[in-house]
């Protein structure tokens, strides 16, 4: 049978009554804009005269034809309040999603009109895009305990879990299953750390002990690197652009001391002490004044200690919390932490080609910005430091270049994005706080949390942002509105660790599951 049409729609007939006149359209008016680069606020075009309902993908083809780029560039634009009138707990910026007329002007309590020139600042994102998470595909079992971490392999093919049953496991990414179980360890498994190259996995104990693992084979690489003595807080490998053929390994511990290892003959090349109490985050950089790396260590002394990696000389303390130090980041992490790999997945040949790719990457990040660290303590605040100035310029020591306050209790965690643009913050006043990861000016708060927050993670695109929290649950956010994008429940009780890897969400917690 033929498909019928519904019959055409009445017109509406006006018995005598002459027609309404059709409501006119409200003038749009005209304002004058400028489109600035957020990284040094450089003119990207001339001022132009636009209508102010021009949409907001229509102003990004605007800005990439006005700059004559080859590539087209997505970009995402704000517009900064004045200083005058940012309200302390307030946004500092205003994000343009739809258009200039609906953002800047509809608002009652708009502090622009079409008089004024707009200056939009204007941020490059990454080429490529993440899809965000809204589902949990799989839950995998396994773990006798709590999972205390979960850390992706450099490639995300792998994912290494620890947990408190003395055990670490390493799960397929691909078809979602465990793949081995990693024994050795006495006590609790507390940090689990992939070298840039995916060659090796190192972890860390409650029982002091560092241990190494072939990841393609389960096995352990020898016996277990003894030194510390009490449980090993966090580790970090040498960067493949310093050292790609047997990058070090450093080992940050509660007895106070950073000890660094070399794995091929696992002995202790070295051990940094100078710090008086437990050491609670060591991280390397890639940066220093020859380039040869610095280790970067957080502790509970309130300090922060900077030392050169290649002698274990101390170069700076930076002394301005005023109590335990609890995290640190540093905007080259993520790529540190890749090494070579990124998001065209091309692999490696040889160690010079690893060094060259990874070198390629960081020095492309810190063009234009210098390695900068911030750190969260239990004082409720955070600072950002930049130890070693721009690229050719003086240091910038040990004064720190802002604090940045607002959490109403203690920082849990803090974490730069992959492009290093904005920071995260999360505390355990149940919030969450986004930063500008160059000058450390508010953002704005992400709330939607009912209790702490204990980790962050980004995606690899810097445009989503996930955090997990002792109320059970993972939330996805929307960084243009500040708002959740998904809720990711399914956990029965806290969320202690997660990590963000291609489109897929790790989580494991206090309810031994593993959720992807």
């Amino acid at each position: 049978m033929a498909t019928l049409l519904p019959p055409p729609k009445r017109q509406k007939v006006y018995h005598g009554v002459p027609e309404p006149e059709a409501e006119p359209k409200a003038a749009v008016p005209n304002v004058v804009v400028q489109f600035v680069s957020e990284d040094d606020g450089t003119p990207l075009a001339p001022s132009i005269n636009v209508p102010a309902d021009l949409t907001r993908d229509s102003l990004e083809s605007l800005v990439n034809r006005l700059s004559k780029s080859e590539d087209p560039v997505p970009y995402s634009f704000h517009v900064n309040l004045p200083e005058k009138d940012a309200t302390t707990g307030q946004p500092t910026r205003l994000v343009i999603s739809k258009s200039i007329q609906e953002d800047l002007f509809a608002p009652a309590n708009s502090k622009f009109s079409s008089e004024d020139i707009i200056v939009i600042q204007c941020s490059p994102q990454s080429v490529f895009k993440v899809r965000p998470a809204t589902r949990c595909s799989s839950t995998l079992s396994g773990h006798e305990a709590p999972i205390l971490c979960a850390s992706f392999s450099p490639t995300g093919n792998l994912l290494a879990t620890g947990s408190g049953d003395n055990n670490a496991r390493l799960w397929n990414l691909d078809t979602e299953t465990p793949s081995h179980t990693l024994e050795g360890h006495k006590g609790w498994v507390l940090c689990v750390e992939w070298e840039a190259r995916e060659r090796k996995l190192a972890t860390g104990g409650h029982d002091g002990h560092v241990r190494l693992w072939d990841p393609k084979t389960g096995k352990a690489l020898g016996d277990a690197m003894k030194g510390h003595s009490k449980w090993v807080t966090s580790l970090s490998w040498e960067p493949i652009h310093i050292n790609p053929s047997n990058p070090r390994l450093a080992s940050s511990s509660k007895d106070g001391t950073v000890r660094v290892w070399a794995t091929q003959s696992r002995r202790c090349d070295y051990t940094l002490g100078g710090h008086t109490a437990s050491v609670n985050v060591v991280r390397w950089g890639g940066g220093g004044a020859k380039g040869t790396g610095v280790l970067y260590t957080a502790s509970s002394d309130r300090t922060v200690r900077v030392w050169d990696a290649a002698s274990g000389k101390p170069l700076y303390t930076l002394k301005e919390h005023g109590h335990w130090v609890t995290t640190l980041t540093l905007n080259t992490d993520f790529v540190l932490r890749t090494g070579p790999f990124d998001h065209t997945a091309k692999k490696p040949s040889s160690d010079e080609e690893a060094q060259k790719m990874a070198q390629e990457r960081y020095s492309k990040l810190i063009s234009n910005v210098p390695e900068l660290l911030i750190t969260g303590s239990d004082d409720h605040t955070l600072f950002l430091w930049s130890v070693f100035g721009p690229v050719g310029e003086a240091p910038g020591g040990t004064k720190s270049i802002a604090r940045l306050t607002g959490h109403q209790r203690q920082v849990s965690h803090v974490a730069f994005s992959p492009d290093g643009r904005w920071a995260a913050s999360a505390g355990w006043d149940s919030s969450v706080r986004l930063w500008d990861g160059r000058t450390g000016k508010f953002i704005a708060t992400l709330r939607g949390h009912v209790g702490p927050v204990y980790r962050l993670t980004w995606s690899a695109d810097s445009r989503q942002l996930v955090s997990a929290s002792k109320d059970t649950t993972l939330k996805l956010w929307n960084l243009k509105t500040y708002k959740i994008h998904t809720d990711l429940p399914g956990h029965t009780d806290e969320v202690y660790c997660v990590d963000f890897v291609a489109d897929k969400v790790v989580s494991g917690g206090r309810d031994k599951v593993v959720k992807m």
